[in-house]
């Protein structure tokens, strides 16, 4: 019998589980009103379809009536933006992870004291999307990290101000952290990596070397599920990463006596039980035909 090692930081982290309960909470407080979402709340289609089914969708191509409710999503969005919300007279919910926050407040704190900014993340994240409209509002010079490459443009200013995508993989962050201090003048790092992002890569760095297999679940378009995926890769090659349980392939455990699994912040619980309970009946069927 195959043993499954579930990462006990496994699946949502307290800022998604905020907006999904927001969200199922706007469709009894906005009964009458169309409900929306700026885009996918969190980067797990599956979710998205449930709430989907409950009243809440994201908006795309609708025109937003007086009295319609709109949810802003755990990545938050630029100001600008929820100011143009507001004009249209909507009901507007912020649903933003108070951790995402502490970002644009960290930012606005380095422009306040005369830092160029940089941002360790993704440039078309739409968390970092949001950060950079509070670096524009507060009037600041910043860039955004994704390489080390890009710190070209960094190295002309003598006094550099570091915060970071909440869901950074941590030693990339370290990494950019060391360049810069040995360029510039003065250097002044905040650390908003989330604590639910650490301890979901050390719970990889910890269980990936020591299985056979190891399955990592989470929406394709989640940042943090690809940073775990590619963490726990370059220590077990039998990486596999997933959404649903319908593409495990029984191959993939032929021989294997311990599976691991682990899951992006933004991956339910019911997820994550099928998925174990998939790989249980796949190494259940490869044992009773052996």
């Amino acid at each position: 019998m195959v043993e499954i090692v579930v990462a006990p930081n496994a699946g949502f982290c307290f800022g998604v589980k905020r907006a999904v309960k927001i969200a199922e909470e706007s469709t009894g407080k906005f009964k009458g009103s169309r409900i929306f979402t700026l885009g996918p709340i969190i980067h797990n289609p599956q979710e998205v379809d449930r709430l989907r089914r409950l009243g809440v969708k994201p908006l795309e191509d609708e025109d937003l009536r007086e009295g319609d409710t709109v949810i802003i999503r755990s990545h938050g969005v630029p100001p600008e933006k929820e100011r143009l919300l507001r004009e249209k007279g909507v009901n507007l919910v912020d649903a933003t992870c108070p951790y995402v926050k502490a970002v644009h407040e960290a930012v606005c704190q380095l422009v306040e004291e005369g830092y160029f900014v940089v941002i360790v993340g993704e440039k078309n994240h739409p968390e970092v999307i949001g950060t950079l409209g509070y670096l524009k509002e507060s009037g600041g010079e910043g860039t955004v990290v994704e390489d080390l490459k890009d710190l070209e443009v960094v190295y002309k200013h003598e006094r550099v101000g570091v915060v970071s995508q909440t869901t950074q993989n941590e030693r990339f962050f370290k990494e950019v952290v060391g360049e810069l201090a040995l360029w510039v003048k003065e250097l002044k790092v905040i650390n908003t990596i989330c604590n639910a992002t650490s301890v979901r890569q050390e719970d990889v760095y910890r269980i990936a070397p020591n299985v056979d297999v190891m399955i990592i679940i989470g929406g394709k378009n989640s940042g943090n599920t690809r940073r775990l995926y590619t963490i726990s890769k370059s220590l077990n090659p039998n990486s596999y990463h997933i959404e649903v349980p319908e593409e495990l392939k029984p191959e993939w455990f032929e021989g294997a006596k311990r599976v691991g699994i682990t899951a992006g912040a933004s991956t339910p619980d019911w997820i994550i039980e099928r998925v174990k309970a998939k790989i249980e009946e796949i190494c259940g069927e490869r044992s009773s035909s052996s």
